[in-house]
């Protein structure tokens, strides 16, 4: 059955974001994987979304600056095809703290990724509506 941004996150979906913001990113890769699989909704582009943001943090913490900044750039595109909140998460600030992620490594580069601040890797904000 489709999943739609108006309906409440899947059980999959919240363990997913607890994951995510505990920087638990591969996990979240893994519990929101077989919720991407296969949907036909317009959840789909959030569920991938989360996905490649998460594998990009996974990719920046083991050190590949080239696959962190390609998943963030390709996360940023799907999560602009979702609605500003969708199945309670706040869409919208999370696309500008991806872009704001994706702006500081590129400052950095690769020689310098290591020092990313921590305040700029995003957390996911719950909303209603």
């Amino acid at each position: 059955m489709p999943r739609f941004c108006s309906d409440l996150p899947p059980a999959e979906l919240l363990q997913g974001i607890d994951q995510f913001n505990a920087g638990e990113w591969f996990a979240c890769h893994e519990t929101l994987e077989e919720l991407w699989a296969g949907e036909q909704g317009d959840a789909r582009h959030l569920y991938q979304g989360i996905l490649q943001l998460a594998v990009a943090l996974h990719h920046w913490r083991e050190g590949n600056f080239r696959g962190a900044m390609v998943l963030l750039g390709s996360a940023e595109e799907l999560l602009t095809c979702v609605e500003p909140v969708c199945q309670g998460i706040d869409v919208a600030a999370l696309r500008q703290d991806t872009g704001r992620l994706r702006e500081a490594l590129e400052a950095l580069g690769p020689e310098g990724m290591g020092e990313l601040d921590p305040a700029v890797i995003p957390q996911f904000r719950l909303r209603s509506g």
